[in-house]
């Protein structure tokens, strides 16, 4: 197949390339940035992958590089994890997500050869967050910042329907591994004797190993069966005080010394949500789908990971 993908450079593109290109199919990569884009990926390495430079918020020529590709996975979106979130930031998540994805569509939609599917990420914050609550896929929207987010994000993806593309959207879940993402902030800590639970330890983390994310995009990809909203997420999501005592037993290292909650809303304002709130997420129609997790509870993930 040929794929293009944007976001490729981050934390589950750069697995999801190099996968790709193992299995032999050719890469379009479409970046802001060609010279980090090309340090990723060298030729030398990586033959199968050619690098476009683009703009994802503004319409232009390398819309053309979409015409011709088999699929395109979408993946590009600003942090929601570094920095406050001041006004400029949220502005810049919302549209890193939604401007992008509305000029994939138009793509699409003037392609002499269509992609036969768009995989579009939006996140688990689509549900809002709950101590109690446990989300499917067709559970309702929340109502704060990042449900505002995530369903402007998907509606614009939908849109891609109308061109006769199948449409895959993946509400992504913590992802973990090493190299980046959460666990790399949260790893940190234990390994100097000073881990634990961030917060009151109560909410809930729905977590997904990286190698999992990669192989149920590339599923999604090959089987035409799969359509509409699925989970990414593990299908054993653990609460913060679970995750902190299997981080502790695999890295063997204390376990009890908590994050205070003010320590994080000092650092990151609003954009604490996302560590001192959750949300048990389910992926019912991933394993309705037969997907074969790799890792699908806490403990063997992190086994993986951390050896």
């Amino acid at each position: 197949m040929k794929i293009a993908i944007t976001g490729a450079t981050g934390f589950v593109g750069s697995r999801l390339v190099s996968k790709l290109q193992e299995q032999g199919h050719q890469v379009t990569i479409f970046t802001r940035n060609s010279n980090y884009a090309r340090k990723v990926f060298p030729s030398s390495s990586f033959p199968n992958v050619e690098i476009v430079t683009y703009t994802p918020d503004i319409l232009g020529d390398w819309q053309n590089g979409i015409s011709g590709c088999d699929g395109v996975v979408n993946l590009a979106g600003e942090s929601i994890a570094e920095g406050r979130w001041t006004e400029e930031k949220k502005q810049s998540i919302r549209d890193s997500r939604v401007l992008t994805t509305k000029n994939i569509v138009a793509a699409i939609a003037s392609a002499e050869k269509k992609p036969s599917v768009l995989i579009n990420a939006s996140a688990i914050g689509y549900y809002g967050t709950s101590e109690t609550a446990s989300f499917t896929e067709t559970s309702p929207s929340g109502n704060d910042f990042l449900a505002e987010v995530c369903q402007s994000w998907e509606g614009e993806a939908q849109k891609v329907s109308e061109t006769g593309t199948r449409l895959v959207l993946l509400r992504l879940g913590i992802v973990l591994d090493m190299g980046g993402g959460a666990l790399a902030k949260m790893i940190t800590p234990f390994k100097m004797f000073a881990g634990g639970p961030i917060g009151r330890g109560n909410q809930w983390f729905s977590w997904i190993h990286r190698d999992d994310v990669v192989n149920l995009i590339i599923q999604a990809l090959t089987d035409s069966n799969v359509s509409g909203v699925y989970n990414a997420t593990a299908p054993n999501p653990v609460r913060m005080n679970e995750l902190s005592q299997a981080m502790g037993q695999v890295l063997n290292r204390p376990s009890w010394l908590p994050v205070p909650s003010f320590a994080i809303e000092a650092l990151l304002g609003d954009g604490a949500i996302v560590v001192l709130e959750g949300q048990q997420v389910l992926p019912q129609r991933t394993l309705e789908s037969g997907f074969n997790y790799q890792y699908s509870n806490l403990r063997s993930a992190l086994v993986n990971i951390c050896k």
